[in-house]
């Protein structure tokens, strides 16, 4: 409790420096708009800041970011250790894997859309319809032919050309391609592990060991094989090979 006290009492002290410092305030405040403009920019300013919300599900779904961080845990989920490499960690390299692979498509997005943008060479309407095409081609790559013919038929949207695709049928058809793709490059991950666990358990059995957890036998070796194998570069090749 006395450590309490001081701490609001060092608090109480601070705010009444800062105030008697005479620093300045941020306020947000709604007033009236004087003109068209200040409607016009406030306007803009919401739809960015709604932009801006949205940005890590753009990030996700829109990325090889899915596909990526999948794979990446149905690894650590068949070696068997619970917690490592960490979820940073995880995150973190299929992160950088996403910029890797996203960054030929981004360097499009950047010199047809946001440098004449920002040169004031195009309007918004024209950045955004620039910046469009690239993420599309790079999404019609990579999805499966089944799964955007399945959401063009629940819209009865019968488009003539791949830019004719619409957004709304694009996104959720790669999302599960990526999905589709994700799982099965997981089943191929799970069966040498599994075989390993499978010849451990029959080993540990005929020696009447079986009061021996076979996950503590069969963890260094699977660590052993993966680190022989040079898992993680394979994996990484495997990845990148597959958005080539």
């Amino acid at each position: 409790m006395k450590k309490l006290f001081w701490m609001f009492v060092f608090l109480a002290a601070v705010e009444c420096t800062f105030a008697q410092a005479g620093l300045p305030k941020i306020s947000i405040g709604v007033g009236e708009a004087k003109s068209q403009g200040d409607v016009s920019t406030s306007l803009q300013i919401m739809a960015l800041l709604t932009v801006l919300s949205l940005a890590p599900a753009l990030m996700i779904l829109t990325t090889a970011f899915t596909r990526i961080v999948i794979i990446m845990s149905f690894v650590r989920t068949a070696l068997g250790t619970q917690s490592i490499p960490p979820n940073q960690v995880m995150v973190g390299l299929s992160m950088f894997l996403t910029f890797f692979v996203m960054g030929p498509t981004w360097q499009k997005v950047n010199v047809n859309a946001v440098q004449p943008y920002f040169e004031k060479k195009i309007s918004q309407q024209q950045a955004i319809d620039r910046a469009t095409i690239p993420v599309r081609d790079f999404m019609l790559k990579n999805t499966y032919e089944k799964d955007l013919k399945m959401f063009l038929d629940i819209r009865k949207e019968k488009p003539k050309t791949k830019a004719d695709v619409s957004v709304t049928a694009l996104i959720p058809a790669f999302v599960i391609s990526e999905l589709k793709t994700a799982f099965i490059v997981g089943f191929y991950i799970f069966i040498p592990f599994l075989i390993i666990d499978l010849v451990v358990a029959s080993g540990l059995m005929s020696m009447g060991m079986m009061m021996l957890p076979p996950s503590i036998v069969s963890l260094p070796a699977k660590l052993l094989v993966f680190v022989l194998a040079d898992g993680w570069s394979t994996l990484v090749t495997a990845i990148l090979s597959g958005y080539r």
